[in-house]
């Protein structure tokens, strides 16, 4: 198999010492493990090792939320101080590289859509530089609110996490453009509110046992969370490959977090992340029951922005469009994409996608960052169509 041969390849390259794939077409589906779990290790990768999913984890957010809509615990047009107070009356910036106290009003609150569309006016920025030393970063920086790169973890809870957010100003007006993550993380705490429960217990509740998802979560008991593979990065000074894994060990994933990420938060194997993702491409059932209206799948899987909000996405979003906590494809560029075709990547080094017209999942999980750079998860996508 062509995608087999190529993974190995690069595996045997030394770019990252193993990788479990999964590429389904209905029943059909064909999982492939290679490698190790570390480099030099001697523990191979398997089906059911445990990864650290990072930004999978928010279409599995947005998935929660859809479900509190169709709840009316939550309406998509409403803005987010109802639940969470601590906003309301947020100013905007005069301008993104200005002076904290250099205000103006917001134009208009920010919505719940806002937050899953990553509209919401605050996140990471990538222009000119990934996190420019901007008042604004470097303040967010000093709250340790953790915009960004997930590690290491901070240490707030919710309620203290809200609480310094709202001490920033935004850094543009809601709705103006894509800002990458933090309409994950704020949206994370408004659904633990709205379902007056922790967000890992509505996650189980709502989605995990309904799909049988036993091992997905924010945590996980101390003997598995030992099994998590090492974690790589390349060095951006020396380009050498290095292992991060100590910035946040196994056993911290072995008890609850102070604050569930829902950007970047869960673990989850490929056998349970495909059920979550064959539930989508069947439209919200799982199993002939409906977990979700086929109205809110599309309206997760339907670009919602404009060219002119995804631009300042830049290499995160490569010129894909962005529906509901995933991005979706709306042009044939990059080479590889196909309009329609939804789902997105995890800086661990974990990418997934659907494409309807295909019936086709494809899942890949490494625990390398460089798998999304360096042409690997490119040609995953391609040869998953072989």
């Amino acid at each position: 198999m062509k995608l087999h041969e190529a993974m190995a390849a690069r595996v045997d390259r030394g770019e990252f010492p193993g990788i479990v794939t999964l590429v389904a077409r209905g029943d059909d589906v064909h999982v492939d493990t290679i490698g190790t779990t570390e480099f030099g290790g001697g523990v191979p990768m398997r089906r059911d090792t445990i990864f650290r999913i990072a930004s999978l984890t928010k279409p599995v957010l947005a998935a929660a939320a859809m479900i509190l809509v169709e709840d009316d615990l939550i309406d998509l047009e409403e803005p987010i101080h109802r639940l969470l107070p601590e906003l309301a009356g947020q100013r905007v910036l005069a301008r993104v590289d200005g002076p904290l106290d250099e205000t103006v009003p917001a134009a208009r609150p920010v919505t719940i859509e806002d937050l899953l569309t990553f509209r919401m006016g605050f996140g990471t920025l990538t222009e000119p530089t990934y996190d420019p030393p901007f008042p604004i970063v470097e303040a967010a920086q000093a709250a340790r609110l953790v915009l960004g790169a997930p590690d290491p973890r901070t240490p707030h809870d919710p309620d203290e996490w809200i609480r310094r957010l709202a001490a920033l100003p935004l850094m543009y007006q809601p709705g103006e453009r894509w800002l990458y993550n933090a309409g994950s993380l704020v949206l994370g705490v408004l659904l633990a509110r709205a379902a007056d429960r922790p967000l890992g217990d509505l996650l189980r509740e709502r989605l995990f046992d309904p799909l049988g998802m036993t091992e997905t979560g924010f945590w996980l008991p101390a003997e598995r969370a030992a099994q998590l593979p090492s974690y790589y990065a390349n060095d951006l000074e020396t380009g050498e490959m290095t292992n991060l894994t100590a910035t946040t060990p196994p056993a911290v994933w072995s008890s609850p977090p102070a604050f569930p990420s829902g950007a970047s938060g869960l673990v989850s194997t490929v056998d349970e992340f495909h059920t979550f993702a064959r539930m989508l491409l069947r439209r919200g059932v799982h199993g002939g029951t409906r977990l979700l209206s086929e109205q809110s799948v599309g309206l997760m899987t339907t670009n919602r922005l404009t060219p002119e909000q995804t631009a300042p996405g830049g290499p995160i979003l490569e010129n894909y469009g962005w529906g509901l906590g995933m991005s979706v494809t709306v042009t044939p560029d990059p080479p590889g994409a196909i309009p329609g075709v939804y789902g997105w990547s995890g800086g661990y080094g974990t990418h997934w996608f659907n494409d309807p017209s295909e019936g086709l999942t494809a899942i890949a999980l490494t625990q390398v960052s460089d798998f999304m750079w360096n042409g690997a998860m490119k040609e995953f996508r391609e040869l998953a169509y072989a």
